[in-house]
């Protein structure tokens, strides 16, 4: 997304959604991270220009806090499949939120994702398949496989 304008809504301030929040507010976006907790923001760096959310993302007082109205992305990052699922549909359909992604551990949930206009990533089939161009690949390969 080159519009530096944009504003960015990351849900989960855990490793992935912190290191997301810390990078981005870094190269000049304006994010808003939402948690349950109010000590995973301690992962954000005194860098961070963003603003913090505390509070479930299931609730739209909690969505409504963080202006997802506002928002052109919204980044569901938490370990929770379920919460992923539907706080990007609730993003996608109630606030109109224009791109909307999602993690997503279980391979099998990523054609539901897709049929609902959610990008996914899924750290199962990426790691899989990473795995798949190790052991087929030449194995001489030392360090990342990315």
């Amino acid at each position: 997304m080159k519009n530096k304008d944009a504003n960015l809504v990351i849900v989960g301030c855990g490793r992935l959604g912190s290191y997301l929040a810390n990078r981005l507010s870094r190269e000049g976006y304006s994010v808003v991270v939402i948690d349950r907790s109010s000590q995973t923001f301690d992962n954000l760096t005194p860098a961070f220009s963003g603003f913090k959310v505390e509070g479930d993302a299931t609730q739209i007082s909690v969505l409504n806090a963080a202006k997802l109205k506002a928002a052109e992305v919204l980044i569901a990052t938490t370990h929770d499949d379920n919460v992923n699922l539907w706080v990007a549909q609730v993003a996608r359909t109630i606030f109109g939120v224009a791109r909307v992604l999602a993690r997503v551990f279980d391979p099998r949930r990523e054609q539901i994702y897709a049929e609902l206009g959610i990008q996914t990533i899924c750290p199962t089939s990426v790691a899989a398949e990473l795995f798949i161009q190790a052991v087929l690949g030449d194995g001489n390969a030392k360090g990342p496989v990315i």
